[in-house]
């Protein structure tokens, strides 16, 4: 029997949520695109009213550039396919999504087939307070809103794969359980997290601390709480806690499917190559283009561990076809890890030699329209070396600051400026250490499940629902989509 996907999703009824973010917008797109005959997609979108929900989602969504191949592609009739998109102002960080309206929620519950929880803050050093909210009771008030929907199939949850932590070795998919950390230091509780939180706050109000002081008291808790439990920041803490709300309240009739992404990258092939959104950039984004603009003189990271990446287009094929396989398999709950690390590995000296060669041969141009020559960069590779390295500057930083003082403040700027570099240089290091030291392989025995499943049931693997990593040439895709998106992207910013 054929597991036709597309057949599937004619006049069903999905709720998004985080439909604003990177992966989702691509997402609504790409179902969009294959089944304008979807009944509806409820997006849902941080807005103060219904008003304010339909310009953010025609500003947001369907005026991107992301829409561009479904508007010439139905031509007249693309007004009447994103009208299949129904925007409702809300938050995941509230009860009942922060849907205030009573009817409206009757209509959602009765109507929805399947939910995409994709709501998250994804900084990794977020304040503790809306971390929380967002990503570990907002996914709480997902499960909780499936619940309450009498005809919903399957609720599928993004996550990451980096909830396994600073793991070696090979990772497996496996889920967790309420209250697990990494390190087995104590038991994890949702509810004392939010206490301690609460706690702060009060003190902070009572100092009254300034809207700057309270951000970095917040931010350092969430990264001590991380690190208490085993986990190396406060972005996968919580997305880790998230896990475990959605499994622990969601009831067992309801198919549920957690995809752990690994780091995700621009677009392969759909819409169309290079499709890329959002600051601050990804982790490697970030190093290239403070590289090619000539300002990174060093390369941090074990040139030999595995830099796990996947292109955003082959996480959402992957989203679709789990979606519709697990809606058609009763009490088939599934973690897949969807990444490159076991399949198609790409060692991080491997791209470090591709971003030297793409700055080569298409050098970075200034503001004054002169290419920016870049060398080959040194390579610190552990934590340890970058420290001794920055210490000349440390050193630097305090003379000056010290100077300063006797000359009456005459070096108080080049003090700041430095000061400011160093702190934001070792922060930054510190944030990204998990990924550029990372030593592990994520298993993707799921994965290969899925995509066996797919192929056997007759389901277009080669050009529709792609999502093998083994088919891309790494260096091509670097040099030829991925790299010039990142510049260009850069700078329009």
């Amino acid at each position: 029997m054929g597991l036709d996907i597309v057949q599937f999703l004619e006049n069903k009824t999905i709720l998004v949520t985080g439909a604003t973010g990177f992966l989702a917008k691509i997402f609504v797109e790409k179902i969009l695109r294959i089944q304008p005959n979807i009944k509806k997609i409820y997006v849902l979108i941080r807005a103060t009213d219904k008003q304010a929900a339909i310009q953010r989602l025609h500003e947001e969504l369907i005026e991107k550039k992301l829409f561009d191949n479904l508007r010439e592609e139905w031509a007249e009739n693309f007004n009447s396919i994103v009208e299949k998109l129904s925007p409702i102002p809300g938050d995941v960080s509230c009860e009942n999504l922060g849907v205030h309206d009573f009817d409206l929620r009757l209509e959602m519950w009765r109507e929805i087939d399947i939910i995409v929880s994709s709501a998250a803050t994804t900084k990794f050093d977020e304040r503790y307070d809306i971390a929380l909210a967002v990503n570990v009771f907002g996914a709480k008030h997902v499960a909780e809103f499936a619940v309450r929907c009498v005809n919903v199939k399957m609720l599928l949850h993004i996550s990451t794969a980096y909830v396994s932590g600073s793991m070696t070795g090979i990772i497996r998919e496996k889920t967790f359980s309420m209250g697990e950390t990494l390190n087995g230091s104590r038991k994890l509780d949702v509810n004392e997290e939010k206490l301690l939180v609460e706690e702060l706050m009060n003190e902070l109000q009572e100092k009254n601390a300034s809207e700057r002081e309270s951000t970095i008291a917040l931010k350092n808790l969430g990264l001590q709480r991380a690190r208490l439990h085993g986990w190396p920041n406060t972005y996968i803490l919580t997305k880790a806690m998230g896990e475990m709300m959605v499994q622990h309240h969601l009831k067992q009739n309801i198919q549920l499917v957690v995809m752990r992404p690994t780091i995700i990258t621009s677009t392969y092939q759909e819409p169309f190559a290079g499709w890329i959104e959002g600051f601050p950039l990804r982790t490697m984004d970030s190093i290239a283009i403070l590289y090619g603009r000539g300002r990174l003189k060093y390369f941090l990271g074990n040139p030999n561990s595995i830099l796990d990446m996947i292109p955003a287009d082959m996480v959402v094929n992957a989203m679709i076809v789990a979606m519709v396989v697990h809606a058609n398999q009763p009490n088939s709950n599934k973690i897949y890890q969807v990444g490159s690390s076991k399949k198609h590995p790409m060692s991080y000296s491997d791209l470090r030699r591709i971003i030297v060669s793409y700055f080569k041969d298409s050098p970075w141009i200034d503001e004054d329209g002169k290419p920016v020559k870049v060398r080959k960069p040194r390579i610190l590779g552990s934590t340890a070396s970058f420290r001794k390295h920055m210490r000349r500057y440390i050193l630097l930083s305090k003379a000056l600051k010290v100077a300063s003082s006797a000359f009456g403040g005459c070096f108080q700027g080049l003090h700041a400026d430095l000061d400011k570099k160093v702190n934001t240089a070792l922060r930054l290091a510190d944030l990204y250490e998990p990924y550029i030291f990372f030593n592990g392989v994520f298993d993707d025995t799921n994965m290969m499940a899925l995509r066996a499943t797919a192929f056997d049931n007759g389901v277009n693997l080669e050009s529709v629902f792609y999502f093998d990593p083994g088919c891309i040439n790494w260096e091509d895709y670097f040099k030829r989509t991925h790299l010039p998106t990142v510049v260009k992207t850069f700078k329009r910013k």
